[in-house]
């Protein structure tokens, strides 16, 4: 490995420290205020979201609909009715596999 490589490495770790360091020294001990709590309750669900778009709809470099988007539309809908969740797993792998085999 270059050493461009291992300074590329700590400096992302310097970063990452520094980074999770601000938080206790701003706040010195001190409750956070309620509507920032609310947004870091809600940043989790949030990069969940982008994970499952991205791993859904991402083909490489291009945005594509295929079977697994389907699949995990069939599930939204049977999670959206208040189904159980195994069921809208396995319902998804099975619609996802059954386009697969067709197409």
């Amino acid at each position: 490995m270059t050493a461009t490589i291992w300074w590329t490495i700590a400096g992302c770790a310097l970063v990452t420290a520094v980074i999770k360091a601000i938080g206790p020294v701003a706040l010195g001990g001190r409750d956070l205020p309620p509507r920032l709590v609310g947004v870091i309750a809600l940043m989790a669900p949030a990069l969940l979201a982008a994970l499952v778009l991205t791993s859904t709809f991402a083909v490489g470099d291009e945005w594509r609909i295929g079977a697994s988007t389907v699949g995990v539309a069939v599930a939204g809908v049977i999670l959206w009715r208040r189904g159980p969740l195994l069921l809208a797993v396995v319902t998804a792998v099975a619609v996802t596999a059954l386009l697969r085999a067709v197409t």
